[in-house]
């Protein structure tokens, strides 16, 4: 490769990014929801805006700045401080919606971090560094997925977006959930939140009523299962679902609606808002022996 192909591609690549970050800022707005300075928003529907919860230190007052220097009234729809999502309304918004990428992000990508906390858009460059789930915020609740990156998130970039090479974006980009490390909720993950917000006003997240903790399951007491591990049962709530549906103290619990069940993250990545209500099958070993049990799921 000569030096002036080398260049080439270089400046190649620098336009993409610079296109990229053009392309999703078009749909993003500064948020005004603290004292401290500004945050982000992206356009993720007509007239509504996906950003960070922890940037909404109040629930009224709330207002967002267009790339066009509009200042337009926002209403808060709901929150949902587990994965710190917040939707806002905002009448007369006017602004074409973000395109959001289809596939979940891969380990290594590269991704811009763009944010609109002054008048125009900043970003910065890094790749996907880690990709998991679930993760137990500081809310003591459980992010079913995540992936973080070691593109600088400056000072009121929390609510804007992770964005690929080709502008869609990734991911809504947030340093409220661990510390102030800079994580994005995956966009298939944050549009069901935000869709579900925006019709109910805030995130079902299911409730058994159950203590557990992981154990080893000795050979001689798996009844018949190959798994090694299971969640003993130490404490079943009066009146909850997991005692309206038969479990015990003493109970090992296997499975859960059909998912083997191997540490208590397990559980609670299993309780989401599309399980809330539904009777499901729990599996346990009581005694040595494999019971299947019927429980409906309740909300917290």
């Amino acid at each position: 490769m000569t030096n002036m192909n080398a260049a080439e591609l270089l400046g190649a690549m620098s336009t993409q990014m610079a296109d990229a970050v053009e392309r999703a800022a078009a749909a993003m707005v500064q948020v005004r929801g603290r004292a401290r300075g500004p945050a982000s928003g992206i356009v993720q529907a007509t007239e509504r805006v996906l950003t960070a919860d922890h940037v909404l230190e109040r629930d009224d007052d709330l207002s967002v700045v267009t790339p066009d220097g509009r200042e337009l009234a926002a209403r808060l729809v709901g929150r949902d401080p587990a994965s710190d999502l917040a939707v806002l309304r905002v009448a007369g918004l006017d602004l074409t919606p973000a395109v959001f990428a289809s596939a979940p992000p891969r380990v290594g990508q590269i991704v811009l971090a763009v944010g609109r906390p002054g008048a125009g858009p900043m970003a910065s460059f890094g790749v996907v560094s880690a990709v998991g789930g679930p993760l137990r915020t500081r809310r003591g609740a459980m992010l079913e997925q995540f992936f973080q990156t070691d593109a600088i998130p400056y000072p009121g970039f929390s609510g804007g977006a992770l964005v690929e090479a080709s502008g869609q974006i990734a991911g809504l980009l947030t340093t409220g959930i661990v510390m102030g490390i800079a994580l994005g909720v995956p966009a298939a993950l944050a549009i069901r939140i935000a869709d579900t917000i925006a019709a109910g006003g805030s995130m079902r997240r299911g409730f058994l009523g159950i203590s557990s903790q992981p154990v080893e399951i000795p050979e001689g007491q798996r009844a018949g299962l190959t798994q090694t591990r299971g969640l003993l049962v130490v404490r079943v709530e009066p009146g909850s679902p997991a005692a309206k549906g038969g479990l015990l103290i003493g109970d090992v619990l296997t499975a859960f609606d059909g998912r083997v069940l191997t540490d208590t993250d397990d559980l609670q990545a299993l309780l989401t808002g599309e399980r809330v209500g539904r009777t499901v099958p729990v599996q346990v070993i009581r005694g040595g022996s494999l019971v299947s049990l019927q429980v409906t799921v309740g909300h917290r």
